[in-house]
């Protein structure tokens, strides 16, 4: 148990850096014309049980990204989407997103780690999403400097990853890894769109875990050597870039 908890700390100490870098990057990829991932809260959080962890609120501008039947039906303000790290977040009464996380040092062998009640889990689809599958990405995102198949770590030796990495990942003692659980909850209550406008908010979002993550592997060596603080001031840089080109439209 002490092993596996000193593992698990290490993992998550060594993807928040990664994570916080690959957000603030993606940040600056995103944004054009006034659109793109802007930071509003990055702080850690501690609440009244002990829990403790890193909290984060992020505005998805979106307006040239969804299909035109919502841009002309939707408000300019629905298409600003948010997402906080552990509350929900209501667009009026009618529209929310959720993302709840769970990490977990495994290769995504449990279920219902959500600990959601029995019918409300037969109503979850799970979407197993394989980095260094590319099958998975849409062609119009796939960077061959982006690809976990590929790429390989100067500094840390990492990669690429074969066909059978999950496979082989148990059985290298040295390499810990970790399960990024993700329940997605969206709720969009506009008579006949309702259907449409929640699978392709779905869609978007795995779009999005799958690309960010693939992106945060392939970085590997841009932020390994990052401290905290380095992080911090990067972030901070970023978020001045973006109010500069938010406030230019």
């Amino acid at each position: 148990f002490l092993n596996l908890r000193k593992i698990s700390l290490f993992i998550l100490c060594i993807y928040q850096v990664g994570q916080l870098y690959s957000v603030a990057e993606a940040s600056k990829n995103e944004t054009g014309g006034g659109e793109g991932v802007e930071v509003l809260k990055n702080e850690p959080y501690e609440k009244e049980d002990g829990e403790k962890g890193q909290y984060t609120h992020k505005i998805y501008h979106l307006q040239s990204k969804v299909p035109t039947f919502v841009r002309i039906l939707a408000p300019s303000s629905a298409l600003n989407i948010h997402e906080k790290a552990w509350n929900n977040e209501y667009m009026k009464d009618n529209f929310m997103i959720m993302i709840e996380t769970w990490h977990k040092p495994d290769l995504g062998e449990q279920e219902n780690v959500h600990k959601l009640d029995p019918e409300t889990w037969k109503k979850v689809e799970v979407v197993y999403i394989d980095i260094a599958d590319r099958s998975q990405v849409d062609p119009k995102d796939y960077k061959p400097e982006e690809d976990p198949a590929t790429f390989k770590s100067a500094k840390s030796g990492r990669g690429p990853l074969g066909p059978e990495w999950k496979k082989e990942l148990p059985q290298k003692t040295d390499c810990p890894h970790m399960c990024a659980y993700k329940l997605v909850t969206v709720k969009f209550k506009w008579f006949g769109l309702q259907n449409k406008v929640e699978g392709f908010i779905h869609k978007q979002e795995k779009r999005l875990f799958t690309n960010f993550h693939r992106q945060l592997f392939c970085w590997l060596d841009k932020w390994i050597d990052l401290t905290m603080d380095d992080i911090r001031r990067m972030e901070e840089d970023t978020q001045k870039e973006l109010d500069k080109v938010l406030n230019n439209v």
